[in-house]
């Protein structure tokens, strides 16, 4: 049996309440439990009344609907609110999820535009209660997993993707994927989502950054899995320091259990920044010669910053392609073994990238799949158990 959702209506137009009310009369499981034409009226209503929805206008007379989000938030903290408004710019966006919203419809917005938006927020608050009832927030800081290749063009972007939606169903906690590649960042487009902000945003707020404020810019992508997407144009990448990218990184493990970092293949300064702050870097190669050479080159230059020989994972993408090196050349070359290899299938990442879903879910059976999911649980699991490694990691620790 569906439950039925309640609903307060905040608006101190008349004839809008009416027409939201006609609106949700269509659906049988979405009733109107009440009505409020002022902020303050609605917050006495909300208290007694405790509706699951509430959809708030944002311009009304006394206290604005933001202010009486921020309330609401914390008196009535079981209710999703939708902010209402006749303005669409971000600014006014990123005010209301910063204050607690939900979600933000522009007016004027139709029947099926409303219902999805209620149907969806409902449903991740619901989600959200089991998630607090049955696993408590971990202790421990998140840990933050940075993506990164030395070449352009051989999958880091679908593997952090992919990775990142396979983390997230396995554990059923909290993940965030960070696209720092802030020039031409694709993390939004492998996800197919829309973000209502970017990292560059971001910035505006970073002297006052928290939980509360970062999230007003994080997209949701489904019930476990946010985004903090990559500027919307290449010039706003300068908006974005080291610094800055620290920052964001340090408030999001108080935010999630798992934060995946995509980069840029180039040692800039937020690359550098996101390759420091890391509890784990994932080194994405190919089996063929300029890429095991650059592989080769970034390996040297990470342990002249003296990261942790551990914190280093090699990641081998596209294994059986025609006309690579063998994979024991490969790790005598680099004197590192593979963690993990992704053997090369071009049908189901290619789709799967030009549909917007993450082959993880469009094909799970897929042994491409099958391997990021193993490479989920590894990264999910214990940090400091090493999958089989090969004769050359032996021999390498033998020698010193």
């Amino acid at each position: 049996m569906a439950t039925n959702i309640r609903v307060l209506i905040v608006d101190d137009v008349q004839a809008t309440r009416e027409n939201i009310r006609k609106l949700i009369e269509f659906h049988p499981n979405i009733t109107v439990a009440g009505e409020a034409a002022t902020a303050e009226a609605a917050i006495i209503q909300a208290k007694e009344i405790q509706p699951e929805i509430i959809l708030m206008d944002i311009n009304m007379p006394g206290m604005d609907g933001i202010s009486a989000t921020s309330l609401l938030s914390t008196e009535v903290p079981g209710a999703g609110i939708i902010i209402m408004s006749v303005q669409a710019e971000r600014e006014y966006m990123r005010r209301a999820m910063t204050a607690g919203a939900k979600d933000y419809l522009t007016k004027p917005f139709s029947g099926d535009e409303l219902l999805q938006a209620i149907k969806q927020v409902h449903a991740n608050q619901k989600q959200r209660r089991k998630v607090v009832a049955l696993e408590p927030k971990p202790v421990e800081e998140g840990k933050v997993i940075t993506v990164f290749s030395a070449k352009g063009g051989i999958g880091k972007t679908t593997i952090a993707t992919n990775l990142a939606v396979a983390l997230a169903d396995k554990i059923k906690g909290r993940v965030c994927i960070v696209d720092a590649d802030l020039q031409f960042g694709d993390v939004s487009l492998f996800l197919n989502i829309l973000p209502r902000a970017t990292i560059a945003d971001v910035v505006a707020d970073i002297d006052s950054l928290d939980d509360k404020v970062l999230a007003g810019y994080i997209t949701q992508y489904n019930q476990h899995l946010d985004v903090l997407a990559a500027p919307l144009r290449p010039e706003q990448a300068e908006m974005v320091s080291g610094p800055h990218l620290v920052t964001m990184l340090k408030t999001l493990r108080n935010m999630y259990q798992y934060i995946i970092v995509d980069t840029v293949p180039a040692f800039s300064e937020t690359t550098l920044s996101a390759l420091d702050e890391a509890d784990q870097i994932l080194v994405v190669a190919s089996l063929d010669l300029p890429t095991i050479k650059n592989v080769k080159l970034c390996l040297e230059i990470m342990e002249s910053l003296s990261y942790e020989p551990d914190k280093i994972k090699l990641i081998l993408n596209r294994t059986n392609s025609e006309g690579g090196m063998d994979i024991r050349e490969a790790e005598e070359s680099l004197r590192r073994s593979f963690t993990a290899t992704l053997p090369s299938d071009g049908k189901t990442v290619v789709s799967s990238v030009n549909r917007g879903t993450p082959f993880v879910v469009a094909n799970p059976e897929a042994v491409v799949s099958q391997n990021i999911i193993k490479l989920a649980q590894y990264v999910g699991g214990d940090w400091k158990q090493e999958p089989a490694k090969g004769m050359v990691h032996k021999l390498k620790r033998l020698l010193g």
